[in-house]
């Protein structure tokens, strides 16, 4: 099983692929993974160092996997973090390309564009394309509530809003919302969505009194690797939940900024709590 991720890379922590390759690894994927940006660290840190690669740069380390037959082999694209409006336009050339050569081929957008907290965390000019090119490829995407609500231009305060703005912005695949609060969502929870043409799941897990950086990387990671394992959309969805919920837990309870990835390597693919999906909505 291959998987091709295109995302950040950073030397010290886990974010981008730093965050999903370890992942996806360990439930037997082979991890072709491709850097949009080249960091230190992630950002909120006193100091950061490296760069955005150039979308030029981008653009050849795409051909050259291409040239070693990486696109025929994969099951799976998933791309996330970008770095600028020049390296949206690379990848979402590359996915339409690898599609049409590779029908099979299956692509999930992580849309990482910001939060309820911070808002846009991106360059301006990011956002549009995300939703105008990348988005209309993609057979899943996983956006947070607060990225959902951006890119529907959808207030989604309800399990009936999340269901029909879903369906209006991707009229096939799958949407996938994450760190979702509803009306409807008990005290001291929080939910995860997912949406498809004829059915909807939700699935509960405890809030921690945590929220670090590179969640959404490790959700989609487990997500996707769920899926090319041949996991049904209620299956991963719920493995997905459950594996992030022990991760965090055991972050919570060690008191680090960074999550504790590895050393959570077995719950990652046999997490000890399994919280269920139930089926919602019309």
């Amino acid at each position: 099983m291959n998987v091709i991720s295109i995302q950040s890379q950073v030397a010290f922590g886990h974010v981008g692929n730093s965050a999903a390759i370890f992942p996806m690894q360990m439930h037997g994927i082979d991890v072709i993974a491709v850097p949009t940006t080249l960091l230190s660290n992630r950002p909120g840190y006193p100091t950061i160092r490296g760069r955005v690669l150039d979308a030029e740069l981008l653009a050849d380390l795409l051909c050259g996997i291409e040239e070693r037959g990486a696109v025929a082999s994969a099951q799976m694209i998933l791309s996330g973090y970008l770095g600028s409006a020049d390296n949206a336009a690379v990848v979402a050339d590359f996915v339409a390309r690898a599609k049409a050569k590779n029908p099979a081929l299956l692509y999930c957008c992580d849309p990482v564009l910001g939060d309820r907290d911070r808002g846009l965390f991106v360059h301006t000019d990011i956002p549009p394309l995300v939703r105008d090119l990348l988005c209309p490829l993609a057979d899943i995407i996983t956006p947070n509530h607060f990225e959902f609500e951006w890119l529907s231009g959808a207030k989604a305060a309800t399990i009936d809003q999340v269901i029909k703005a879903s369906r209006a912005f991707m009229a096939r695949g799958t949407v996938v919302v994450t760190s979702a609060e509803l009306a409807d969502t008990p005290e001291g929870e929080i939910e995860t969505l997912a949406v498809e043409r004829a059915n909807a799941f939700r699935v509960r897990t405890p809030k921690l009194p945590i929220s670090p950086n590179g969640t959404g990387d490790l959700f989609a990671a487990l997500l996707v690797a769920k899926r090319v394992s041949g996991a049904d959309t209620p299956d991963a969805l719920s493995h997905a939940a459950s594996a992030i919920f022990a991760v965090l837990e055991r972050t919570a309870a060690r008191g680090t900024e960074e999550m504790r990835v590895v050393e959570s390597a077995e719950w990652l693919v046999h997490p000890p709590r399994k919280f269920e999906c139930i089926a919602i909505g019309p």
